[in-house]
C-alpha cells in the first residue's frame, strides 16, 4: 500500500508518518507494547506525586494559619 494511503487512512501527514516511522520502526511488537506500558505507568506515578504534593502544599497550608 502506499505510504499516501495508509496516511489518508490514518489521518497523519506524511511528514508526522516517517517521524513516527523513524522512532519506532524498528521496534517489535513487544517492544512496543513494553513501551506503551511503562509510558501509562511513567503517568500514573506522575500523578500520584502530584496529588502527593498537593496534599502536602494543603496540609501545610492549614498549619500556617492555625
Amino acid at each position: 500500500m502506499p505510504t499516501a494511503e495508509v496516511c489518508r487512512r490514518h489521518g497523519l501527514s506524511p511528514a508526522t508518518f516517517y517521524k513516527l516511522k523513524s522512532q519506532y520502526g524498528r521496534m517489535e511488537v513487544s517492544e512496543a507494547a513494553r513501551l506503551k506500558a511503562l509510558v501509562d505507568e511513567n503517568a500514573k506515578l506522575k500523578r500520584l506525586l502530584a496529588d502527593t504534593i498537593l496534599d502536602n502544599v494543603v496540609l501545610k497550608d492549614l498549619l500556617g494559619k492555625n
